[in-house]
């Protein structure tokens, strides 16, 4: 038993930063379902919208509330622009449902077409990104090359940039609405959304899924699809499965008092910011990350060398109180046990105070419209990354009935409707909206115990 294990990353749901709008959760407890969804962020709850629309019984779990972690601590950015090749189907797909769905929930996700800039300082960053263009192009992603004038206008800027790339068709929502209207909505379609209620782990028979136990009871199914974001490689681990998945801290801060800033969605080398739905601003350190080690990284040091190596230089690694925390934390449990999803409802840490006061300092030097501006705000979330930083979506051969919906790499609420509708499409057999082949879980070559 581990009842004494409460890290300090831990804190009461009602303290935490953003808030976010409230679902209410089914009353009835199933005893049979088809799929079960483990994790209530916006890939699961995504999917559990397209299963429902499908009139295939599903039940989501989520050992918070919808939303607590990551889904509604990002940027809130809905874009392609910049993304991995293997991506780019899949945010394409995710655009367009993005486009359709407010009417789709009927409510309000704060999804705007407005538009994204990546303003850039160099000549090595104007060349990598119209390297990408190149790529966008064949995929007749329509971007605009901006001269550093257009640039500087474009974004508010007094910063002598080198030029920009503009993609008029990338967007915004809100992370606080986007996931519990998708829930809502998929509620009313049919499917049984369960909060406080997480999943301790697997039953199988003759070697594939037939059930899950959770801390209410047991809940029969054919299929389980985990969406755990930062804690899939945990409860992967426990079911017999070698997730390779790490975390770095994202910090971001709302700000207001921000007259005349433009609408688009604007990056550079150092700052990022983009226009919130209570007329302000949500601001975010860019290229900086916090990593912290923990026994983790040395477990899984091989896998992401090469990821250390490309990534260096936009990583902060720090070792502090997390590593200790992470040595407590079992890594496996029996299904009678109170599992470390029971002991920790939401992951709340706190922000990196100094990258945000960066921020700030970069924003109000550079930007004559932030100069004025007043702080509301500021939380942190944890990112779950894999080695070459695309996500998992898809079976796991070692397990009939387990598919893997995870290792977004920060990019899960921009793709998240696309994911949440392929892996809804892979279970349930239909023709999947994009070819799954990049995100399978094979290409790592860890369908195996760890």
């Amino acid at each position: 038993m581990f009842t004494d294990f409460i890290p300090n990353i831990v804190k009461d749901e009602d303290s935490m930063a953003p808030k976010v709008e409230p679902v209410q959760p089914s009353t009835e407890f199933p005893a049979r379902t088809n799929v079960v969804i483990i994790g209530g962020g916006i890939i699961g709850v995504t999917a559990a919208l397209f299963l429902a629309r499908s009139g295939i019984p599903v039940t989501l779990c989520e050992k918070g509330h919808i939303a607590g972690e990551q889904s509604s601590r990002n940027w809130g950015w809905t874009r392609v622009m910049g993304r991995d090749e293997r991506e780019l189907p899949l945010g394409q797909a995710s655009l367009n449902l993005w486009g359709q769905m407010n009417e789709m929930t009927g409510r309000d996700t704060g999804f705007r077409q407005c538009g994204i800039l990546y303003a850039c300082d160099n000549e090595r960053e104007m060349n990598d990104f119209l390297k990408w263009k190149d790529i966008a192009d064949r995929y007749q992603i329509r971007t605009e090359v901006l001269d550093p004038a257009r640039t500087a206008e474009k974004s508010g800027s007094q910063r002598l940039f080198r030029g920009g790339l503009f993609c008029p068709t990338d967007g915004r929502a809100e992370p606080t609405m986007a996931a519990p209207a998708i829930a809502a909505a998929a509620r009313e379609q049919g499917a049984t959304v369960l909060t406080r209620c997480a999943v301790r782990g697997v039953e199988t028979r003759g070697g594939r899924v037939c059930g899950v136990v959770t801390e209410r009871g047991t809940i029969a199914c054919e299929s389980v699809i985990l969406a755990g974001g930062a804690w899939s490689r945990l409860f992967a681990g426990n079911t017999g499965i070698d997730l390779p998945s790490l975390q770095v801290l994202g910090s971001v801060a709302r700000v207001d008092n921000v007259e005349g800033g433009p609408e688009e969605t604007v990056g550079g080398s150092d700052f990022a910011f983009r226009r919130n739905i209570q007329g302000g601003y949500n601001i975010s350190r860019r290229n900086a990350s916090v990593a912290d080690i923990v026994p983790d990284s040395f477990r899984q040091f091989t896998r992401f060398i090469g990821a250390y190596r490309t990534g260096w230089r936009e990583l902060r690694l720090h070792l502090g109180r997390r590593f200790l925390e992470e040595m407590r934390m079992p890594r496996a449990w029996s299904m009678d046990e109170i599992s470390p999803f029971e002991i920790i409802r939401t992951l709340d840490p706190e922000p990196s105070h100094y990258l945000l006061d960066e921020a700030i300092t970069i924003l109000k030097r550079d930007f004559p419209a932030f100069r004025t501006m007043r702080e509301v705000e500021r939380w942190g979330g944890m990112i779950d990354v894999t080695p070459d930083a695309v996500p998992v979506i898809g079976p796991v051969d070692s397990l009939p009935g387990f598919y893997l919906a995870t290792g977004f790499s920060g990019h899960g609420f921009g793709i998240g409707p696309g994911g949440g509708r392929l892996i809804a499409d892979l279970v349930s057999g239909r023709t999947p909206v994009v070819d799954p082949t990049p995100f399978r879980f094979g290409r790592f070559n860890t369908d195996h115990r760890p």
